[in-house]
Protein backbone atom coordinates (compact mmCIF):
# COMPACT_ATOMS: atom_id res chain seq x y z
CA UNK A 1 0.00 0.00 0.00
CA UNK A 2 2.46 2.41 0.99
CA UNK A 3 4.60 1.89 -2.43
CA UNK A 4 2.17 3.24 -4.67
CA UNK A 5 3.22 6.50 -6.60
CA UNK A 6 6.74 5.27 -6.08
CA UNK A 7 7.21 7.00 -2.74
CA UNK A 8 8.99 4.18 -0.94
CA UNK A 9 11.25 1.57 -2.00
CA UNK A 10 9.31 -1.04 -3.96
CA UNK A 11 9.18 -4.66 -2.24
CA UNK A 12 11.09 -7.08 -4.33
CA UNK A 13 10.55 -10.37 -2.33
CA UNK A 14 9.04 -11.71 1.59
CA UNK A 15 9.55 -14.14 3.66
CA UNK A 16 6.83 -13.34 6.91
CA UNK A 17 8.05 -16.57 8.32
CA UNK A 18 11.59 -15.66 8.72
CA UNK A 19 10.12 -12.14 8.64
CA UNK A 20 12.25 -10.97 6.00
CA UNK A 21 11.90 -8.30 3.31
CA UNK A 22 13.73 -7.36 0.31
CA UNK A 23 13.81 -3.90 -0.83
CA UNK A 24 14.62 -2.05 -4.22
CA UNK A 25 18.16 -0.45 -4.07
CA UNK A 26 18.25 3.41 -4.22
CA UNK A 27 21.92 3.01 -4.64
CA UNK A 28 23.77 6.30 -3.49
CA UNK A 29 20.56 8.37 -2.55
CA UNK A 30 21.15 10.58 0.59
CA UNK A 31 18.84 11.43 3.24
CA UNK A 32 17.14 14.80 4.35
CA UNK A 33 19.48 14.91 6.86
CA UNK A 34 22.00 15.26 5.41
CA UNK A 35 20.55 17.52 2.88
CA UNK A 36 20.12 19.87 5.81
CA UNK A 37 23.22 19.49 7.50
CA UNK A 38 25.43 20.00 4.57
CA UNK A 39 25.89 23.01 3.08
CA UNK A 40 23.88 23.71 -0.47
CA UNK A 41 20.93 25.91 0.83
CA UNK A 42 18.88 25.26 -2.32
CA UNK A 43 19.38 21.28 -2.22
CA UNK A 44 17.84 21.59 1.44
CA UNK A 45 15.15 23.42 0.56
CA UNK A 46 14.22 21.76 -2.61
CA UNK A 47 14.52 18.49 0.43
CA UNK A 48 11.84 20.08 2.54
CA UNK A 49 9.71 20.73 -0.32
CA UNK A 50 9.77 17.48 -1.63
CA UNK A 51 9.14 15.67 1.24
CA UNK A 52 6.17 18.38 1.89
CA UNK A 53 4.63 17.25 -1.86
CA UNK A 54 5.28 13.58 -1.41
CA UNK A 55 3.71 13.16 2.01
CA UNK A 56 1.01 14.98 0.06
CA UNK A 57 1.27 12.40 -2.56
CA UNK A 58 1.22 9.61 -0.01
CA UNK A 59 -2.36 11.16 1.75
CA UNK A 60 -4.16 11.46 -1.56
CA UNK A 61 -2.76 8.15 -3.28
CA UNK A 62 -4.12 6.40 0.06
CA UNK A 63 -7.16 7.94 0.75
CA UNK A 64 -10.30 5.93 1.92
CA UNK A 65 -8.70 2.77 2.24
CA UNK A 66 -8.75 2.08 5.64
CA UNK A 67 -10.22 -1.22 4.88
CA UNK A 68 -7.53 -2.18 2.24
CA UNK A 69 -4.49 -1.71 5.26
CA UNK A 70 -6.55 -3.44 8.15
CA UNK A 71 -6.84 -6.75 5.50
CA UNK A 72 -3.05 -5.89 4.35
CA UNK A 73 -2.11 -6.09 8.02
CA UNK A 74 -4.24 -9.06 8.71
CA UNK A 75 -2.78 -10.77 5.38
CA UNK A 76 0.50 -10.16 7.06
CA UNK A 77 -0.72 -12.22 11.16
CA UNK A 78 -0.44 -8.18 12.59
CA UNK A 79 -3.46 -8.47 15.07
CA UNK A 80 -2.72 -4.34 15.75
CA UNK A 81 -3.29 -2.10 13.23
CA UNK A 82 -3.92 1.08 15.79
CA UNK A 83 -2.21 4.35 15.58
CA UNK A 84 1.58 3.85 18.04
CA UNK A 85 1.04 7.39 18.87
CA UNK A 86 -2.45 7.67 19.74
CA UNK A 87 -2.41 5.88 23.17
CA UNK A 88 0.50 8.53 23.88
CA UNK A 89 -1.64 11.46 22.85
CA UNK A 90 -4.52 10.17 25.61
CA UNK A 91 -1.92 9.74 28.14
CA UNK A 92 -0.34 13.15 27.37
CA UNK A 93 -3.95 14.92 27.52
CA UNK A 94 -4.80 12.88 30.94
CA UNK A 95 -0.92 13.83 32.70
CA UNK A 96 0.98 17.11 30.99
CA UNK A 97 -1.18 19.41 33.17
CA UNK A 98 -0.16 17.91 36.31
CA UNK A 99 3.06 17.29 35.27
CA UNK A 100 3.18 20.83 34.19
CA UNK A 101 2.12 22.11 37.66
CA UNK A 102 4.69 19.58 39.50
CA UNK A 103 7.75 20.02 37.70
CA UNK A 104 6.97 24.27 36.28
CA UNK A 105 4.37 25.25 38.47
CA UNK A 106 2.30 26.29 35.58
CA UNK A 107 -1.39 25.63 36.04
CA UNK A 108 -3.95 24.65 32.63
CA UNK A 109 -7.24 26.27 32.67
CA UNK A 110 -9.84 24.42 32.14
CA UNK A 111 -10.50 26.49 28.49
CA UNK A 112 -7.18 25.63 27.58
CA UNK A 113 -7.82 21.29 28.87
CA UNK A 114 -11.11 22.03 26.65
CA UNK A 115 -9.27 22.51 23.73
CA UNK A 116 -7.21 20.11 24.23
CA UNK A 117 -10.01 17.50 24.56
CA UNK A 118 -11.49 18.77 21.21
CA UNK A 119 -8.43 18.56 19.38
CA UNK A 120 -8.15 15.22 20.75
CA UNK A 121 -11.65 13.94 19.57
CA UNK A 122 -11.40 15.85 16.41
CA UNK A 123 -8.05 13.25 15.93
CA UNK A 124 -9.43 10.20 16.61
CA UNK A 125 -12.81 11.19 14.98
CA UNK A 126 -10.88 12.53 11.57
CA UNK A 127 -12.85 11.67 8.52
CA UNK A 128 -9.59 12.94 6.26
CA UNK A 129 -7.69 10.00 6.81
CA UNK A 130 -4.78 8.34 5.17
CA UNK A 131 -1.65 6.27 5.28
CA UNK A 132 1.18 7.70 7.62
CA UNK A 133 4.71 6.94 7.91
CA UNK A 134 4.05 7.51 11.66
CA UNK A 135 7.42 9.51 11.74
CA UNK A 136 8.49 12.90 10.78
CA UNK A 137 12.86 12.50 11.30
CA UNK A 138 14.89 13.89 8.78
CA UNK A 139 16.76 10.41 8.55
CA UNK A 140 14.02 8.14 7.30
CA UNK A 141 13.24 10.20 4.10
CA UNK A 142 15.41 9.38 1.01
CA UNK A 143 16.29 12.64 -1.00
CA UNK A 144 16.48 10.57 -4.89
CA UNK A 145 16.94 12.14 -8.43
CA UNK A 146 13.00 11.33 -8.70
CA UNK A 147 11.43 12.83 -5.12
CA UNK A 148 12.12 11.83 -1.84
CA UNK A 149 11.13 8.37 -0.78
CA UNK A 150 9.99 7.16 2.47
CA UNK A 151 11.88 4.54 5.22
CA UNK A 152 11.05 3.06 8.58
CA UNK A 153 7.21 1.95 8.52
CA UNK A 154 7.50 0.47 11.77
CA UNK A 155 4.27 2.51 13.27
CA UNK A 156 2.93 3.03 9.53
CA UNK A 157 -0.64 3.41 10.38
CA UNK A 158 -3.48 5.28 8.80
CA UNK A 159 -4.84 8.40 10.92
CA UNK A 160 -5.78 12.16 10.85
CA UNK A 161 -4.05 13.99 7.66
CA UNK A 162 -3.91 17.02 9.42
CA UNK A 163 -1.66 15.71 12.51
CA UNK A 164 0.98 14.69 9.98
CA UNK A 165 0.64 18.27 8.36
CA UNK A 166 1.35 19.76 11.67
CA UNK A 167 4.73 18.07 10.93
CA UNK A 168 5.56 20.34 8.49
CA UNK A 169 4.88 23.47 10.92
CA UNK A 170 6.75 22.11 14.19
CA UNK A 171 8.68 20.57 12.34
CA UNK A 172 10.07 16.88 12.80
CA UNK A 173 8.08 17.10 16.58
CA UNK A 174 8.85 12.83 16.52
CA UNK A 175 12.65 13.44 17.14
CA UNK A 176 14.81 16.33 18.72
CA UNK A 177 16.90 17.72 15.70
CA UNK A 178 16.19 20.63 17.21
CA UNK A 179 17.63 23.31 14.59
CA UNK A 180 15.49 26.36 12.82
CA UNK A 181 14.09 26.52 9.57
CA UNK A 182 14.45 29.53 7.30
CA UNK A 183 11.67 32.47 7.73
CA UNK A 184 8.52 31.22 5.82
CA UNK A 185 10.07 27.49 5.19
CA UNK A 186 7.41 25.87 7.14
CA UNK A 187 5.15 27.83 5.52
CA UNK A 188 5.97 26.78 2.15
CA UNK A 189 5.88 23.19 3.05
CA UNK A 190 2.47 23.43 4.40
CA UNK A 191 1.67 25.43 0.99
CA UNK A 192 2.93 22.45 -1.01
CA UNK A 193 1.47 19.54 1.24
CA UNK A 194 -1.68 21.82 0.31
CA UNK A 195 -1.49 21.57 -3.26
CA UNK A 196 -1.12 17.60 -3.13
CA UNK A 197 -4.47 17.22 -0.89
CA UNK A 198 -6.66 19.46 -2.46
CA UNK A 199 -7.86 17.23 -5.22
CA UNK A 200 -9.06 14.83 -2.25
CA UNK A 201 -9.95 17.16 0.36
CA UNK A 202 -10.99 20.55 -1.13
CA UNK A 203 -12.62 21.94 2.14
CA UNK A 204 -8.77 22.03 3.26
CA UNK A 205 -8.05 24.68 0.82
CA UNK A 206 -10.24 27.07 3.53
CA UNK A 207 -8.32 29.08 5.66
CA UNK A 208 -11.04 29.25 8.35
CA UNK A 209 -11.32 25.40 7.87
CA UNK A 210 -7.76 24.41 7.80
CA UNK A 211 -5.58 26.73 10.22
CA UNK A 212 -8.05 25.95 13.08
CA UNK A 213 -7.58 22.04 12.73
CA UNK A 214 -3.48 22.62 11.91
CA UNK A 215 -3.19 24.40 15.21
CA UNK A 216 -5.31 21.87 16.63
CA UNK A 217 -2.63 18.88 15.91
CA UNK A 218 0.48 21.66 16.14
CA UNK A 219 -0.89 21.80 19.82
CA UNK A 220 -1.21 18.13 20.28
CA UNK A 221 2.42 17.70 18.97
CA UNK A 222 3.64 20.62 20.84
CA UNK A 223 1.87 18.34 24.65
CA UNK A 224 3.03 15.30 23.08
CA UNK A 225 6.46 15.98 22.99
CA UNK A 226 6.77 18.12 26.49
CA UNK A 227 4.91 14.88 28.15
CA UNK A 228 7.67 12.88 26.93
CA UNK A 229 10.48 15.36 27.12
CA UNK A 230 10.14 17.44 30.54
CA UNK A 231 10.22 14.46 33.23
CA UNK A 232 14.33 14.14 31.65
CA UNK A 233 14.87 17.14 30.35
CA UNK A 234 17.73 17.84 33.34
CA UNK A 235 19.94 14.62 31.74
CA UNK A 236 18.88 14.63 27.78
CA UNK A 237 22.12 14.19 26.31
CA UNK A 238 21.88 14.65 21.74
CA UNK A 239 21.04 12.25 19.64
CA UNK A 240 23.87 10.55 18.43
CA UNK A 241 23.42 11.87 14.60
CA UNK A 242 23.17 15.62 15.81
CA UNK A 243 26.05 17.60 15.51
CA UNK A 244 27.38 18.87 18.59
CA UNK A 245 26.51 22.37 18.24
CA UNK A 246 23.05 21.47 18.19
CA UNK A 247 20.66 23.55 20.80
CA UNK A 248 19.59 21.52 23.48
CA UNK A 249 16.54 20.09 24.15
CA UNK A 250 15.20 22.60 26.73
CA UNK A 251 15.97 25.01 23.63
CA UNK A 252 14.08 23.27 21.36
CA UNK A 253 11.00 22.58 23.70
CA UNK A 254 10.78 26.36 24.22
CA UNK A 255 10.93 27.42 20.54
CA UNK A 256 8.15 24.55 20.10
CA UNK A 257 5.54 26.66 22.77
CA UNK A 258 7.12 29.65 21.37
CA UNK A 259 5.85 29.35 17.75
CA UNK A 260 2.44 27.32 18.98
CA UNK A 261 2.05 30.78 21.01
CA UNK A 262 2.38 32.84 17.73
CA UNK A 263 0.21 30.52 15.97
CA UNK A 264 -2.37 30.55 18.22
CA UNK A 265 -2.40 34.39 18.86
CA UNK A 266 -2.52 34.84 14.75
CA UNK A 267 -5.95 33.07 15.07
CA UNK A 268 -7.22 34.60 18.38
CA UNK A 269 -6.72 31.59 20.54
CA UNK A 270 -5.27 33.95 23.67
CA UNK A 271 -6.03 31.45 26.23
CA UNK A 272 -3.74 29.13 24.12
CA UNK A 273 -1.51 31.72 23.45
CA UNK A 274 -1.40 32.95 27.23
CA UNK A 275 -0.95 28.53 28.67
CA UNK A 276 1.94 28.91 26.21
CA UNK A 277 3.61 32.21 27.30
CA UNK A 278 3.72 30.70 31.15
CA UNK A 279 5.31 27.60 29.72
CA UNK A 280 7.66 29.27 28.26
CA UNK A 281 8.49 31.77 31.19
CA UNK A 282 8.66 28.41 33.23
CA UNK A 283 11.23 26.71 31.08
CA UNK A 284 13.33 29.86 31.05
CA UNK A 285 13.36 29.98 34.36
CA UNK A 286 13.75 26.86 35.37
CA UNK A 287 16.54 25.79 32.74
CA UNK A 288 18.41 28.88 31.55
CA UNK A 289 16.78 28.29 28.53
CA UNK A 290 16.76 30.60 25.68
CA UNK A 291 13.54 32.28 24.12
CA UNK A 292 15.53 33.21 20.86
CA UNK A 293 15.73 31.83 17.39
CA UNK A 294 16.89 28.71 16.90
CA UNK A 295 20.40 28.16 15.25
CA UNK A 296 19.18 27.33 11.63
CA UNK A 297 20.06 23.74 9.98
CA UNK A 298 24.26 24.11 8.46
CA UNK A 299 22.83 24.24 5.06
CA UNK A 300 20.58 27.76 5.57
CA UNK A 301 23.48 29.25 7.36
Amino acid sequence: MPGEDRLTPELVAQDNRKRLVVLEDLGKAPRLAEKLLGRDARAAERGLLAWAHAMGRLHATTAGRDADFDALMRRQGSQCCADPVAVDLHEALDGLPRLLDEVLGVETSAAVLDVAVQAWRNFVASRRRAFSPSTSCPDNHLVTSKGVRFLDFEGGCVRDIVFDAACLRVPFPSCWCGYGLPAGMSEAMVAAWRAEVGSVWPDLDDDAVFLPRLLESQMLWVWLGTWRGLPGLDQALPSGHRSVDSPPRTHVLVHRWTRLRTDALALGAKEQAAHADAVIAALVARYGAEIAELPLYPAFR
